[in-house]
C-alpha cells in the first residue's frame, strides 16, 4: 500500500512511482500546486522552498496575484521566520491558531466522521498513513499531497477522473476553501496570507471545473 503523510509532501512511494503517460500537461500542473500546498502547510518552509518561492511569477487572476504575492513576502522572509509564523499559526503552546483538520472544519472537534470517511476511501485506493506520523489524515496537507498523487497516477492507473473527482468533492471541497480563507485573514498571517489566497482561489478554480464536468 502506498503511504500518505501529513508532516511531508512526498511519500517515498510518490518519489519513485512513474507520473502516469496520458496525465495532460495542465493535469499535472494542477498536480504540482497542490503538491506545493502540501508541503507548505505540512512543515515549516525551508530555505529551497522560500528561495524557490520567490522565483514564481503570477499573472492577472486572483490565483496569478497570490502567487506573485507569495513570491514578493518568499523573497524577504527568512526561514527562522516562516518558522516562528508556520508555528504560531499551526502548532502554538496549546494549539494553533488554526486547526487545518476536515473533521474540525466540519464538525467543530478532531477525530470525528470525516476523518473515518476519508480513510475508508483511503483504503479502496490502497493509500495507508505513515506509520511514523501522528496527525490524523484530514490535516489539509495529506488530502494535498493525496489529490497531486491520485492526478499523476502515483497510486495506479486504474485510478480515473471520476475518483479524482469524488475524493475532492467528498473531502476537501466541503470545507478547504473556508480554512484557505481563514489563513489569509489569520492575525499571523504573513508568508501564510498568499499562500492562504493560492489555495483559496485554487480551489475555486477546482470545484467550478468539477462541477463543469460532471
Amino acid at each position: 500500500m502506498r503511504h500518505a503523510n501529513g508532516q511531508t509532501n512526498v511519500t517515498q512511494q510518490s518519489q519513485t512511482a512513474k507520473i502516469r503517460e496520458d496525465v495532460a500537461e495542465e493535469d499535472l500542473l494542477r498536480a504540482d500546486l497542490y503538491a506545493m500546498l502540501a508541503q507548505v502547510l505540512a512543515k515549516p518552509p525551508s530555505k529551497e522552498f522560500l528561495s524557490n518561492a520567490a522565483g514564481l511569477t503570477g499573472d492577472g487572476s486572483d490565483l496569478g496575484e497570490g502567487i506573485a504575492a507569495l513570491a514578493k513576502v518568499a523573497g524577504s522572509t527568512s526561514q527562522k521566520a516562516a518558522e516562528r509564523e508556520f508555528n504560531a499559526l499551526f502548532i502554538g503552546l496549546g494549539r494553533g491558531e488554526l486547526l487545518p483538520y476536515a473533521s474540525f472544519y466540519l464538525t467543530g472537534f478532531l477525530n470525528e466522521k470525516p476523518l473515518a470517511r476519508l480513510r475508508g476511501h483511503m483504503a479502496q485506493f490502497g493509500i495507508e498513513r505513515n506509520p511514523d506520523v501522528k496527525e490524523p489524515e484530514d490535516h489539509i496537507a495529506t488530502l494535498c499531497e493525496i489529490m497531486a498523487g491520485l492526478i499523476r497516477g502515483t497510486y495506479g492507473n486504474a485510478i480515473s477522473v471520476d475518483d479524482q473527482h469524488a475524493f475532492f468533492n467528498t473531502h476537501i471541497a466541503t470545507w478547504a476553501s473556508h480554512f484557505f480563507t481563514d489563513l489569509e485573514a489569520a492575525e499571523g498571517s504573513v508568508l501564510y496570507a498568499p499562500v492562504g489566497k493560492i489555495g483559496r482561489a485554487f480551489m475555486e478554480i477546482e470545484i467550478e471545473a468539477f462541477r463543469m464536468e460532471t
